[in-house]
C-alpha cells in the first residue's frame, strides 16, 4: 500500500542530473570517469556542493 501523502511530496517527473563521478563500492569513494577520487576536480566539487550532517549533535549531548 502506498501512503497517500507520496503521491504530493514527490516531483511528477525525475529531473535530469547528469552526475560526473560514480561510486565506488571497493574503494568507498566517488571516482570520475577517468578513475582519480572525484574530491581531486575543483570544478566538480563546486558544481555539486556540499552537505552538512548534524545527526551527531542532535542524538549525543556531547558532540
Amino acid at each position: 500500500m502506498r501512503p497517500f501523502v507520496l503521491n504530493y511530496v514527490r516531483p511528477a517527473e525525475d529531473p535530469a542530473v547528469t552526475v560526473p563521478y560514480t561510486y565506488d563500492s571497493a574503494l568507498q569513494l566517488n571516482v570520475l570517469p577517468d578513475g582519480r577520487p572525484a574530491i581531486l576536480d575543483r570544478t566538480v566539487l563546486l558544481a555539486t556542493g556540499t552537505t552538512t550532517s548534524t545527526a551527531g549533535s542532535k542524538t549525543h549531548f556531547d558532540d
